[in-house]
C-alpha cells in the first residue's frame, strides 16, 4: 500500500469518527429551546411571591433589626403583618402570642413568628376529595377571580393522575363564559357540556353528571356563574345547583371557592357568604404571584377555618399548585 493510499485511508477514518462524535454530541446536548419548561411545582415558591416578600420581608427585616423588644418593636411587627393582608384581628393574635412567649431577642421573636404562622396553617385537610362515581367538584366565586382558568388547570392536574374529567358550563348568563371554558378545555383535552344562553344552570349541571355516567368519566367539574355575594337571587340559584347535584350524585366531593389574592380582605366577606350558601370545602387562591398581600392566606385560615388547597402563581396551565404551608411560610420569611 503506497503512502497516498494510507493518507487517504487515515483521512476517511478521521472524517467518519468526527461525524459520529458530532451525532452523539447532538443527541447528548439538545438545544435549550427543545427542553421542556419546568413545572410550577418545581420552581421555588419564594421566587413566585416576590411582591409579598418585598413588602412583608422588607418590613420585618426592619423590625428585627431593632435592638430592643420594646413597644415600638411589637407595633411595627403588627403593622407589617396588617400591610401584607394578614388582617387586623389575626395580626393582633399572632403578635400577642409571640409577645406572651417572652422572647429574649429579635431573632428569637422571628423564629417564633415562623412557628406561629405554621401553627395557624397546620392540620388542615388539603387533599382534593374525589369520592363517588363520578366524583363531583363544584367551583364558585365572583367575576374576575380566574375561576374558569382555574377549572381548566384543575382538569389538567386530574388528567396527570390518569383521571378523565368532564366540565359543565353552568355559567349560562355570560355569553363568553361557555366559549372561554371550551377554549381552555381544548387546550387541556377534556370535554365540555353546555346549555343554551340563559338556560337553567342547574339543568346544565344535571346534564353534565348524566353525560359523565354515560361516557364513563371519573370527575365532573362544574363552572358556575361569577356572582357577587350580595346578589340574593344568584346566590339562591347557586344553592339550587348544589341541591340538584347532591340529589343525583349523593354527595359533592368538593366545593371550591376561587378567590383573587389581590382583592385583600374583601375575600373574607366573599368566603363567609359562599360558605353559608354553597358549603365551601376549600379555597383556590389565584394571582398570588402578582400581589403584595399574600398574607391573605393566613387571614382566611385563621378567621374562617377553611383550607387553602391550591394557589395560582402564574398564567400557565401548570401554574396552579397544591398549597404547601411550610414552603409558604419559608418563602414569606426568607431573607
Amino acid at each position: 500500500m503506497d503512502s497516498l493510499t494510507i493518507v487517504l485511508l487515515v483521512a476517511a477514518i478521521v472524517v467518519v469518527a468526527g461525524a459520529g462524535y458530532f451525532v452523539l454530541a447532538r443527541r447528548r446536548t439538545p438545544d435549550f429551546e427543545d427542553l421542556p419548561e419546568p413545572r410550577a411545582d418545581a420552581v421555588p415558591l419564594a421566587s413566585r411571591l416576590g411582591r409579598t416578600r418585598q413588602t412583608l420581608g422588607g418590613s420585618l427585616r426592619s423590625v428585627f433589626s431593632r435592638g430592643d423588644l420594646d413597644q415600638g418593636f411589637w407595633d411595627e411587627m403588627e403593622e407589617a403583618l396588617v400591610a401584607a393582608d394578614v388582617g387586623i384581628a389575626a395580626s393582633q393574635i399572632i403578635v400577642g402570642r409571640i409577645r406572651d412567649s417572652d422572647p429574649e431577642h429579635a431573632e428569637e421573636a422571628r423564629n417564633r413568628l415562623a412557628v406561629e404562622l405554621r401553627r395557624i396553617l397546620a392540620g388542615r385537610d388539603r387533599d382534593l376529595h374525589l369520592s363517588g362515581t363520578p366524583a363531583v367538584v363544584l367551583v364558585v366565586g365572583v367575576n374576575g377571580t380566574g375561576k374558569t382558568t382555574s377549572i381548566a388547570k384543575i382538569a389538567a392536574r386530574l388528567r396527570e393522575r390518569d383521571l378523565t374529567p368532564i366540565l359543565g358550563a353552568a355559567d349560562t348568563f355570560r355569553a363568553a363564559a361557555d366559549t372561554q371554558l371550551r377554549m381552555w378545555a381544548d387546550r387541556v383535552g377534556v370535554e365540555v357540556v353546555g346549555g343554551q344562553s340563559g338556560s337553567d344552570p342547574a339543568s346544565v349541571a344535571f346534564d353534565t353528571l348524566a353525560a359523565a355516567r354515560a361516557r364513563g368519566r371519573d370527575v365532573v367539574v362544574i363552572d358556575t356563574a361569577g356572582r357577587l355575594q350580595n346578589k340574593k337571587n344568584l346566590m339562591a340559584e347557586l344553592g339550587k345547583i348544589r341541591r340538584v347535584l347532591e340529589r343525583d350524585a349523593g354527595r359533592i366531593g368538593e366545593v371550591l371557592l376561587v378567590l383573587d389574592a389581590t382583592a385583600g380582605q374583601n375575600g373574607l366577606a366573599q368566603a363567609r357568604v359562599f360558605t353559608e350558601i354553597a358549603g365551601v370545602t376549600g379555597i383556590v387562591l389565584t394571582k398570588l404571584d402578582g400581589t403584595a398581600r399574600g398574607g391573605i392566606v393566613i387571614a382566611v385560615e385563621q378567621e374562617l377555618g377553611i383550607p387553602v388547597k391550591f394557589i395560582g402563581v402564574g398564567e400557565g396551565i401548570d401554574d396552579l399548585i397544591p398549597f404547601d404551608p411550610d414552603e409558604f411560610v419559608d418563602a414569606l420569611l426568607a431573607e
